[in-house]
């Protein structure tokens, strides 16, 4: 089985950091439900008024069906230019650097 991640990046206003750990908890307890992920990082840039995450999925398919009930979730909060790309994980490569691909 071959891993697959997903990279999601998008325009946001805030909140950042603790405030937006605070405001998307329930959100992060909710992905971490997602069949088919492994995990995700939640990544910010308040400079650039950008957000987003990379995602770890144990498959395309679950990746793609996540993709789609996300973008809809995204869309209907109103949130729009939304980057979102898909990649396949060399993992003998992320290995030797030391990523961390739970299986």
């Amino acid at each position: 089985m071959a891993l697959k991640l997903l990279q999601i990046n998008f325009p946001f206003h805030g909140p950042w950091k603790n405030e937006m750990a605070q405001a998307y908890s329930e959100l992060a307890h909710k992905l971490s439900e997602t069949p088919g992920l492994l995990w995700k990082i939640w990544i910010e840039n308040s400079n650039y008024g950008e957000t987003g995450g990379i995602y770890l999925f144990e498959d395309e398919s679950s990746l793609d069906t996540f993709l789609t009930e996300h973008l809809a979730r995204l869309n209907s909060f109103g949130i729009e230019n939304i980057s979102a790309k898909k990649f396949d994980v060399n993992e003998p490569l992320t290995q030797i650097t030391g990523g961390k691909l739970k299986q």
